[in-house]
């Protein structure tokens, strides 16, 4: 397809769409839209392509859908044979342009599996690639903590080996009794061939008739007064019933099946994947995306998505009804079936959708509208409505704790914005090693990449004082040279004296009206008033109010900051005096050493051939040595 990157009319380019919307097939297919600069912006698929295109130019739209509407300059579409074969040549498309209004499944979104591998000494491990080298694959999982956990268990049941290689000698796994140790000792491949068909139906859903054995044994042991054989067994049944038995809900025909939900509310949509394994649900997976197109057809779009790139697929889906059809009497895909009540499902588009993902991935695909199946799918829809909602009340909360207490705060200053916020702090241990710090705040949030750290140069002792005016000179002498934004508000970690110093560099050096308060402390070193103006006056604010925590958090923020810093050079600093007092060691040097040994505690241990690689003699090395072991009392300090 090839892309015009020249300037695209708008009125022009609606008379084009206008013209081409005329010329639409009755015919399935999918549909391309571009931007002005020739872009793929996203792609769809309909069952009629005439009345789907056409939509998005006649009526009114949601706020998302509107802004895909308004980059809209062009579109192409391709017809295709059947609803199956647009479904997977929408899926394909996706995957080739990358359009950023559609749904796109990221690689992370790839799901772990547990793979008992096909060697001499097999062994078991998380996967996220499912490949045909004729190891044994199970899963997959809704996430790695539950293929770890399970791994984690089945480790402890069965001692396979677990490392990548054979090393010369038996391992810490054999002495916890998690390894046979090929390594060092024979192992009979009918022993591997025993532990690996247990794996494979303990995996299956045989963990029940595994904890019957273990209990077995359990009791045998007891019996002979083996009490600690005992107490193993007893911990790894444990172990099976908290891994494989917090179940839900369970079917009696012990089928693998992912049932399908969907919610959306505001321009996002919420999808839940129940995890239903030997007939029991075992987990689920929730993903919450805003969309931009009709709600279950990219409903079709996320489900086609998911399942294009995963090989190790459910013997059954169950899929919600499309919404025209809701209120109907029941269908299910590909073949008549009896529903959990005993009665058969009827044929309708439920079907059709199924029928067109049941001939791609060739497994059955179910809509079903009542029975037992139905509740499963409604409970999927319910928990993603659950989802969403509660996304929307962690977005309210947030948005009250940030956006709207940073205007709060604005009008309880009488300033105009409080959108950026620049707050300053000190350290020092009794003048040495001073340093300051910067934090920004942006709509009440930290903006990291903005934090500045500042090694103080011209003060001698502990000023504070005039190291806050140093600090506020250097960093605004550059916003101005550099044309930077300036801040909203300036937030200064201490109370008047702080205040006025930062106001005579601002207003009487540099010119400069930016509005600027202090925090003041307490006795117990904890946010105690706000004050501000000059000269300054104490802000009655509320300690229960967001305005308040806010400020809470920015002095804690640019305090953690400036302590950090202050440590960092403070540890380097007493390595490098340290090593600075040894004959023979200057500045070169030291920090060879310290490249090499990584830490002063290092060096220490080090043994004077340890110094050969650095070309520093026996003599040297030993002056080193000594001198680092005089004190013992030396304590081990941060690696460089």
């Amino acid at each position: 397809m090839e892309t015009d990157t020249a300037y695209v009319d708008p009125e022009k380019a609606m008379e084009k769409i206008r013209h081409k919307l005329a010329l639409l097939p009755d015919q399935p297919g999918c549909y391309l839209m571009k931007n002005g600069e020739g872009q793929i912006i996203y792609v769809g698929k309909a069952k009629v392509l005439k009345n789907r295109v056409r939509s998005y130019f006649n009526g009114s739209h949601d706020g998302k859908t509107q802004k895909l509407v308004s980059e809209i300059r062009d579109f192409e579409y391709i017809v295709t044979a059947s609803n199956t074969e647009s479904l997977i040549l929408e899926c394909n498309l996706i995957k080739q342009h990358h359009p950023r209004y559609n749904v796109l499944l990221k690689d992370d979104k790839s799901f772990p599996y547990l793979k008992i591998t096909n060697e001499t000494h097999p062994r078991l491990e998380v996967t996220r690639r499912v490949v045909k080298d004729r190891a044994k694959y199970f899963g997959p999982y809704p996430n790695a903590f539950a293929a770890q956990q399970t791994k984690k268990l089945l480790d402890r049941l069965y001692p396979l080996r677990k490392c990548n290689t054979l090393p010369d000698k038996v391992c810490l796994y054999y002495h916890l009794g998690q390894c046979l140790a090929p390594c060092e000792y024979p192992v009979q491949p009918s022993e591997y061939e025993r532990m690996v068909g247990e794996m494979a139906r303990f995996l299956n859903g045989g963990h029940t008739d595994i904890k019957k054995e273990l209990q077995r044994k359990m009791e045998e042991a007891a019996e002979h007064l083996e009490f600690e054989r005992a107490r193993e067994y007893r911990d790894q049944i444990l172990a099976i019933e908290a891994v494989m038995e917090k179940q839900t809900i369970n079917l009696q025909d012990t089928q693998d099946r992912d049932v399908f939900g969907y919610a959306v509310d505001k321009g996002w949509m919420c999808v839940q994947i129940l995890y239903m394994r030997q007939g029991k649900m075992i987990q689920r997976h929730v993903s919450v995306f805003p969309y931009y197109g009709e709600p279950y057809d990219d409903f079709l779009t996320f489900v086609t998505q998911y399942y294009s790139e995963n090989p190790a697929l459910p013997r059954e889906m169950l899929l919600p009804v499309p919404p025209e059809e809701i209120g109907g009497t029941g269908t299910i895909a590909s073949e008549p079936a009896e529903t959990a009540d005993g009665g058969h499902a009827d044929e309708g588009d439920g079907a059709e959708v199924g029928e067109s993902l049941r001939s791609w991935l060739k497994i059955r695909v179910a809509v079903p509208k009542r029975g037992t199946k139905r509740s499963l799918v409604a409970m999927a829809c319910d928990n993603a409505r659950v989802a969403l909602e509660e996304k929307f009340r962690l977005i309210e909360r947030d948005e009250e704790r940030s956006v709207k207490a940073a205007f709060g705060l604005a009008e309880w200053l009488g300033i105009p914005s409080a959108s950026r916020i620049e707050a300053f702090d000190n350290s020092n241990i009794q003048g040495v090693n001073p340093v300051s710090a910067m934090v920004v705040f942006t709509d009440g949030k930290p903006d990291k990449k903005e934090y500045r750290k500042y090694n103080v140069r011209t003060v001698q002792g502990p000023d504070d004082y005039e190291t806050m005016r140093e600090v506020v000179r250097r960093r605004y002498e550059r916003v101005l040279k550099e044309d930077l934004p300036l801040p909203d508000l300036i937030v200064v970690d201490g109370g008047r004296g702080h205040i006025a110093a930062v106001l005579d560099v601002m207003v009487n050096e540099l010119g400069l009206d930016v509005p600027v308060c202090g925090l003041a402390k307490d006795v117990k070193h904890r946010t105690a008033q706000l004050l501000v103006g000059d000269p300054p006056q104490v802000v009655p604010l509320a300690r229960d109010s967001q305005e308040f925590y806010l400020l809470q958090r920015i002095q804690d923020e640019v305090h953690r900051f400036a302590i950090t810093f202050h440590r960092e050079k403070r540890a380097k600093s007493m390595i490098a005096s340290r090593l600075d007092a040894i004959p023979g060691i200057g500045e070169k040097r030291r920090k060879q050493l310290l490249r090499h040994f990584g830490s002063l505690k290092a060096i220490r241990e080090a043994a004077v051939e340890d110094f050969r690689p650095l070309s520093i003699g026996e003599g040297l090395a030993r002056r080193i040595l000594d001198a680092l072991n005089e004190d013992n009392t030396v304590g081990e300090l941060p690696t460089i």
